[in-house]
C-alpha cells in the first residue's frame, strides 16, 4: 500500500488499498475493528450455541431416565 500526504492538510494521512481508492487510516482502523468484531461476534454465537445444545441433551438425558423410572413404577 501507498502512503502520501494531501495537499490540504499534513497531519492527514492517505492511504490506498489495492483496488486504488484514497482512504483515511481512521477509516481503515475503523474497518480493522469492526471486522474483529463481526470474528468475534461469531465465535460468541458459535460457543453460545454449544452451550445450549449440551445444556438441551443433558436436560433431553434426565427426562429419559426420568420417564424409564416411572415406567418402572407402573
Amino acid at each position: 500500500m501507498t502512503t502520501y500526504r494531501t495537499t490540504s492538510d499534513e497531519a492527514v494521512l492517505i492511504e490506498l488499498n489495492p483496488r486504488g481508492n484514497p482512504m483515511l487510516l481512521e477509516e481503515n482502523l475503523a474497518r480493522s475493528r469492526m471486522h474483529d468484531a463481526e470474528i468475534y461476534a461469531r465465535q460468541h454465537r458459535l460457543a453460545h450455541r454449544l452451550v445450549v445444545a449440551r445444556r438441551w441433551r443433558r436436560l433431553a438425558g434426565w427426562a429419559e431416565r426420568r420417564a424409564r423410572l416411572k415406567a418402572r413404577v407402573l
